[in-house]
């Protein structure tokens, strides 16, 4: 038994020795396809992560437009925070929100000089339960708000965030689509690389079949190559993907000023990755395998 399986992987590996130019085109053709595949995967996924962080600072503002007395706006703050809806209520006043904008400036707070710090509207920052921060939750809250705090402007990012996740969805649709589609012209390229070593030993396999090899015998180390060639293709996207990882993506989220400061892109995890390099063997062999079918009829 030893013996056979190590004349199978000698076989195997004459046969990518002797064919380099094709093992290597399959190789890196398979590796592309489970790059393009798994950075879709990384994207949709660090973006689905960015959406939930979002939605849990969900809030509604509403901005005092004309400042109320103050025993009007405490009655307001009072009705607001008695909604089951409401889980905190913040009333930041025109000073407070001048220094705000002036801290998210930075550096260009100095275009601030001379302009009056009452210039910009006090509000009520308006935090939600988790349970209620979706859009059924959401009509609820703004309902009761049009009536408590009537007349004042009333802001919230739900309809931006619903648009967001629609755009989440196009995102993993064209992921699937372009992987689907990248993955069958790899598993063409190694269908073909292994129909041309087979049409090279034709001779060859003809006669172990006349004297006695069985088409288990025959077919194993096409099929063993390929696995191989899967094997390689996925370790090197993997190797590739870590690079995007870290030269592109990464460097990307980090210049974002939208993006949250605590939050942390995600890499695939143990499994995920010996996932991806399975996939690669996966591919491999079933590229073989659609080949041999249509080939070996000795």
């Amino acid at each position: 038994m030893l013996d056979k399986m190590r004349y199978f992987i000698m076989r195997a590996l004459r046969n990518m020795r002797q064919w380099p130019f094709l093992c290597a085109a399959s190789v890196l053709t398979m590796a592309v396809a489970l790059t393009m595949v798994a950075t879709f995967f990384l994207v949709v996924v660090n973006v689905e992560q960015l959406t939930q962080r979002w939605s849990k600072d969900l809030q509604v503002v509403v901005y005092l437009d004309r400042a109320p007395a103050p025993s009007a706006l405490t009655q307001m703050v009072s009705s607001i925070r008695e909604m089951a809806e409401v889980a905190q209520v913040i009333h930041v006043t025109p000073a407070e929100a001048m220094a705000q904008f002036r801290q998210r400036l930075g550096e260009n707070a100095a275009l601030l000089q001379g302009v009056d710090n009452d210039i910009l509207p006090g509000s009520l920052e308006i935090a939600l339960h988790a349970q209620y921060q979706q859009r059924d939750g959401m009509d609820q809250l703004l309902a009761r708000l049009k009536t408590v705090a009537a007349g004042h402007d009333i802001h919230y990012g739900q309809d931006w965030l619903e648009r967001f996740e629609s755009f989440v969805s196009v995102l993993r649709l064209t992921g699937l689509a372009l992987g689907g589609f990248l993955l069958f012209a790899a598993l063409f390229i190694v269908s073909n690389t292994i129909r041309l070593t087979f049409y090279a030993r034709r001779d060859e396999l003809e006669i172990m079949a006349l004297v006695g090899a069985t088409e288990r015998f025959i077919k194993t180390p096409f099929l063993l190559e390929g696995a191989l060639q899967g094997l390689f293709g996925g370790l090197l996207a993997l190797l590739a993907l870590t690079l995007i990882f870290k030269g592109i993506l990464v460097e990307i989220v980090h210049s974002l000023w939208v993006t949250p400061a605590a939050f942390s892109l995600l890499f695939l995890n143990g499994h995920q990755q010996l996932i991806l390099v399975f996939g690669g063997v996966l591919l491999g062999v079933f590229g073989s395998l659609t080949s041999l079918k249509k080939l070996i009829q000795i």
